[in-house]
């Protein structure tokens, strides 16, 4: 009986250290999933899409056709924040009602409620809270319905602050449209923005700028916006993905190499990731642009 009792004490103290290493090994595994789930949850991913404006003249590719699979597509690729261009009031009301989870803040061009295209903001209600928001024209009169310089049409910025309850960062986003006709207005737009971000950024939180700024890298314009933030597809830690350009006209005969959709980031943003999504379908397009889209980490 007394050998018995010691090899069954033996058993037990053999059966408890293995099943303590087998616990061991679960809980390992469970503090690197969690670990993995933290650090995507710190990264902040930034999208600009120009959602070409609801025009019936476009046929086959008319904003009716689109509208689902352009949603599905924003849905599938899950930003925080989304920037658009080119959003009348029905294009918008429809997004707030297909993205699920988001939020919008913004106001057309024309009057300041509905009126015109928006430069509307979209933020993830899950991950981000929103803190602050405005808009203001591109022009020397920047708190009302205008058209500035030389531009052929009134232009607007949409800023919010948001607070992303992953990296529990604050950060400043705007969106803006810069006019397609004039380069002054251009050059004069993305002074402005670098203005307005300077005065309300008091705190100093990140900024993320993106939208259709209708100019290619080597634009004056561009040369003003890297003198303060970092273009996103240029300073990807992981090799950019996608076409060199953004403007596709809905054309699947030529080579996509206009790039004048952006997000720039302030110095100090690491940028982990930055793709250009050509996604198609029976050769058809979801917008005449495609979307870029950034994780960022502070």
């Amino acid at each position: 009986m007394a050998t018995n009792g010691r090899d069954l004490l033996i058993w037990h103290f053999i059966r408890y250290h293995l099943l303590s290493m087998k616990f061991k090994r679960y809980l390992v595994l469970l503090l690197w999933l969690a670990a993995t789930t933290f650090l995507s949850a710190q990264s902040f991913r930034a999208m600009t899409y120009n959602l070409r404006f609801n025009n019936p003249r476009d046929g086959a590719d008319a904003w009716p056709l689109r509208k689902h699979w352009l949603a599905e597509q924003v849905l599938y690729t899950g930003p925080d924040a989304l920037g658009v261009q080119e959003a009348l009031h029905d294009q918008v009301s429809f997004l707030d009602s297909a993205l699920t989870g988001y939020a919008y803040v913004g106001v057309g061009r024309d009057d300041g409620a509905k009126a015109g295209e928006y430069a509307a903001l979209l933020y993830n209600t899950q991950t981000c809270k929103l803190l602050a928001h405005g808009t203001f024209w591109l022009s020397p009169t920047p708190e009302k319905p205008s058209k500035g310089w030389d531009a052929a049409l009134n232009r607007v910025c949409t800023y919010a602050l948001l607070r992303h309850k992953g990296s529990r960062k604050k950060v400043w986003v705007f969106n803006a449209h810069f006019d397609h006709i004039g380069q002054q207005a251009r050059e004069e737009s993305m002074k402005l923005i670098r203005r307005k971000a300077a005065e309300i950024n008091t705190r100093n939180y990140p900024v993320v700028v993106m939208g259709d700024f209708n100019v290619e890298p080597d634009n004056p314009a561009m040369t003003t916006a890297r003198e303060a933030w970092r273009d996103s597809w240029t300073s990807s830690e992981t090799p950019a993905f996608g076409p060199e350009g953004t403007f596709n006209g809905f054309r699947f005969d030529q080579a996509v190499t206009r790039r004048i959709d952006y997000i720039l980031v302030t110095p100090g943003t690491r940028v982990l990731r930055c793709a250009i999504l050509s996604d198609s379908r029976n050769l058809r397009y979801p917008s005449d642009h495609f979307p870029v889209v950034a994780d960022l980490k502070w």
